[in-house]
């Protein structure tokens, strides 16, 4: 499942940062993806993830509920992405890289499995971490140049 969100991250625009995130039902069947599109769309929410969850709450048939369904991403998600998830009810958040400046699925902050929240996904880190790393270093590396 995070081979798949490296796949869309490939996709990103030259500027936004190469996240790419995919929601699957709980038979495995691909619901939504998408990757970053900060800089192309002038949106600061427009993460990767938050519009994979909007795209799959139109598809999975349970209005914004997306019960049964897996969350995979190529970075640690953020305290918005992880509060969509939290939010939005996904059973399982599977990550790459992970991210200890923003980081809220562990690393930083642990929004996910917060006992304050009345959801809390499963989560698992640093799924196919040192790709989904080098994705993000190539990126960095290059608008340094």
């Amino acid at each position: 499942m995070v081979r798949a969100a490296l796949t869309v991250a490939r996709t990103a625009g030259p500027r936004d940062v190469p996240i790419g995130a995919v929601v699957f039902d709980a038979n495995g069947r691909e619901l939504a993806r998408a990757v970053n599109a900060r800089e192309a769309d002038g949106d600061p929410t427009a993460h990767a993830e938050v519009i994979a969850l909007r795209a799959a709450a139109k598809v999975h048939g349970d209005g914004w509920r997306l019960l049964g369904t897996t969350l995979a991403i190529t970075v640690e998600p953020c305290t918005m992405c992880a509060g969509a998830a939290v939010l939005a009810r996904v059973d399982r958040v599977l990550f790459g890289a992970w991210e200890p400046k923003t980081g809220a699925a562990g690393s930083l902050w642990d929004v996910v499995r917060d006992r304050r929240l009345n959801h809390r996904p499963q989560v698992r880190g640093g799924v196919l971490a040192d790709e989904c790393a080098a994705l993000l270093d190539e990126f960095f590396a290059a608008q340094r140049d």
